[in-house]
This record gives C-alpha cells, structure tokens and sequence, in this order.
C-alpha cells in the first residue's frame, strides 16, 4: 500500500510513505497522510518513515501538469497544508526517520515534527525556488538558522543530515540499515512515559511556538498563488516534467 500505518509495541503509530519512484506524493495522498495522524488514545507515539530511495520529493509536479485548470495546484496547496498541519497538531509526539533525500512537502513535513533521526546518506533542500513556487520556508527556518535558510532557500542547495546534528534539529545520523531501529529507540523511550503528561506536553509546546507555523506557511502560499496566476510558475513545472530543468 501507497500509505499504510502499522502499531508496534501497541503504543507506537508507524506511518510509511510508500510512492515510487521518489515519494512524491499526490493530491490524494497528502490528505490521506493527514488523516492517518489523527491517532486514537492508545497510540503514544508516531513514527513518520518511507520506503524507497528517500523520504519525500514533495508534491507530483507531474501530476499538477497532466491536469488541466487549477484544481491539482488547489489540491496541492490545501492538501500540504492539511498534512503538515496534522503532523504538528498531532495530540502525541512525532518522530521522523528520515532516509536519503528530503525536499520541498518532505521539510514540510519533517520541520513540524517532534524528533528527527536521519540515515547518513539524508539531506534536506527546498528547491521551490526552481520550481516557480514558494513554501516550506517556514519549516526550513525551524532546522538551520535565519541566515542559513535564506541561503539555502535562495539557491536551492541542499544540506546534509550531519549538518542538521550539529544546528541540534536532526538528534543523530545512523546508517540506514540501523533508521528504523533509532526510530523506534527513541519512539520507545517516549512511549514509557506517563501518556497523560506527554500530551499535556505536547500541547504546551505547540502553545508556547514563537511562530504560528500554520499563518506562516499560509502567507508563503500566497505567493505561489500569485506566481502560478502571472504564468511563472507553469513555465517552471513545464520544463521541469520536461527534461528536469528550469529556465533562468
């Protein structure tokens, strides 16, 4: 299956993302990854993982293209923002076992969770830039510095798991035999607390964020709406489905 959660220890929540080639994820799936965290009281925690050669690509850019109108573009927007809203709003901690590349929705996603573990070979980019498109900035912003992110926003570089360790967003790096291991570790050891307190935690947290995630990465949206509108933003996806590239 595409998407499917499996309950390990009967407390943890395992969410799996499973769209090859690269995980990037369709209109459809985008809401159905924000309903599977909407957990029930036994679950204590939830691990968000992937199979395939990486954690998440973002939306199907390929997709948005093969449709006509604006109804994936809709799609898209309002299906990315009901999933990382979901991952943040989850009433249980979130942990992230991040696998090779991590970009665009997959910051996402991973910048609103809780606890981040990473294969080695995992990096993370927001390449929206290049695809005539703004977002994710403001999930980017929660894993590097100010002026970090705006590099690597402005030119769409990516950066590396072991770098993350060292700004403390991303806990550890481990081979990726060993992810879902370390996953699972730290899942554990969040799972033996009281599950009373750990929700009363993570609402408290989510109360006292100095930035309303939820507003901001609304306000990035706008902007995607305005570049799509003045026709930027299909020229850039039409020769990204094309031959990959963008035009300068």
């Amino acid at each position: 299956m595409p998407l499917s959660t499996d309950l390990v220890d009967g407390a943890i929540a395992v969410v799996t993302m499973d769209f090859p080639p690269v995980n990037a994820l369709p209109v459809a799936a985008w809401f159905e990854l924000a309903s599977s965290l909407s957990v029930g009281p036994d679950v204590r925690v939830v691990v968000l993982r992937a199979e395939g050669k990486g954690f998440n690509a973002g939306v199907d850019i390929k997709e948005m293209q093969r449709t006509s109108g604006f109804e994936a573009l809709l799609g898209a927007n309002k299906g990315c923002y009901a999933a990382f809203k979901a991952v943040y709003e989850c009433p249980v901690p979130v942990v992230a076992a991040v696998n090779g590349f991590c970009l665009g929705g997959g910051v996402g996603l991973v910048g609103n969770c809780d606890s981040i573990v990473a294969s080695d070979d995992a990096y993370f980019g927001v390449p929206e830039i290049d695809r005539g498109a703004l977002g994710a900035a403001t999930h980017l912003a929660r894993l590097v510095p100010q002026h970090l992110m705006r590099t690597l926003y402005f030119t769409s570089r990516t950066i590396p798991a072991t770098a993350l360790v060292q700004h403390g967003s991303v806990l550890e790096t481990v081979p990726r035999s060993s992810l879902d291991e370390a996953a699972l570790g730290l899942a554990r050891e969040i799972a033996a607390k009281d599950p009373r307190v750990i929700r009363a935690a993570k609402e408290a947290l989510n109360g006292i964020d100095p930035i309303d995630v939820h507003r901001s990465y609304r306000f990035e949206q706008g902007f995607t709406f305005e570049l799509n509108l003045a026709g930027v933003a299909d020229e850039h996806r039409d020769a990204f489905v094309r031959d990959g590239k963008t035009p300068r």
